[in-house]
């Protein structure tokens, strides 16, 4: 296949093309044919994947940034050439573009327009670490990087410490330990594990529990983006016996248990905690909940 056997249309198509998080020997052989064949390829930085393109012996007729900063440049640009009917690849620092990424808007923008590309499989930090860190991967959310301020990063771990799935992040070394004392303050004392240094020779599972954070990292080991996996709420929340403190003025018996389950609590760990909250029995719940039907 030679560069113009890419498109079979008037329109070039993208290629979505993930790249090794640390080990170069993680790039696929579809990778590395579709990178010396296509007409330009845009990098979230152009001078960290010179340095992979130089070890395969891959030089683009057109290489160019496409990050957040130039977004919307590098986006029109990308479309124009596509336009013109030549084919290229986009690709990230490492792992699968579009993961907090910039990669996902122009993505977005072809979706929009109509335009013809194809997401090819690979290397991701993401799927690496929750594999390697045994918790629990029947069902897991990931959330990309936490706010920078402690005021908004509190505010999103509020909003899913009610979860029952495994939570996932990505974290800098320079915040890690502000998010995992956040993290505490806000879970509790859960299982965490720290993956760091995915694939490399110093590749290293960091596992403990939240109240052990400051003991987790030492400074030699802060360096690097890092994966952070929080095991998913695994009990109901303990509620006094006879009042709720979070319980609203005139808020009905079914209208405390459904909140109680729009904060995650499937209907029977609401149904109980209502009754141990009101000091009524399970069953007058239930009746109440009969009558709201």
């Amino acid at each position: 296949m030679n560069r113009k056997d890419l498109h079979q249309s008037a329109r070039g198509t993208l290629y979505v093309v993930p790249t090794p998080i640390g080990n170069l020997e993680d790039i696929t052989l579809r990778a590395l044919r579709v990178l010396k064949e296509v007409h330009f390829i845009a990098a979230e930085d152009t001078r960290h994947t010179k340095k992979l393109l130089n070890h395969f012996d891959i030089h683009p007729t057109e290489f160019f940034s496409y990050r957040e900063q130039n977004s919307r440049e590098a986006g029109a640009k990308v479309r124009a050439l596509l336009e013109q009917g030549r084919s290229g690849a986009v690709v990230s620092d490492a792992g699968m573009p579009a993961i907090s990424d910039p990669g996902r808007q122009v993505i977005a923008d072809l979706v929009e327009l109509g335009f013809p590309f194809v997401v090819l499989p690979g290397p991701s930090a993401l799927l690496t670490a929750l594999v390697g860190s045994g918790l629990a991967t029947e069902a897991f959310s990931f959330h990309g990087f936490l706010d920078r301020q402690t005021k908004g990063r509190r505010t999103t771990l509020e909003l899913l410490k009610m979860r029952r799935e495994t939570l996932v992040f990505f974290e800098s070394p320079h915040r890690i330990e502000k998010s995992l004392e956040d993290m505490h303050a806000v879970f509790g004392d859960r299982q965490v594990v720290v993956a760091r240094e995915l694939t490399k020779v110093h590749e290293h599972y960091v596992r403990g529990r939240l109240s052990e954070w400051s003991a987790l990292l030492p400074p030699e080991a802060m360096r690097g983006e890092m994966v952070v996996l929080i095991e998913g709420m695994t009990a109901a929340p303990e509620y006094p016996e006879t009042a709720d403190a979070g319980l609203l003025e005139g808020e009905s018996v079914a209208q405390h248990v459904r909140r109680l389950m729009d904060e995650g609590l499937d209907k029977k760990e609401a149904m109980r905690a209502v009754a141990k909250a009101r000091s009524i029995t399970r069953r007058a719940v239930y009746q109440s909940l009969l009558l709201q039907e």
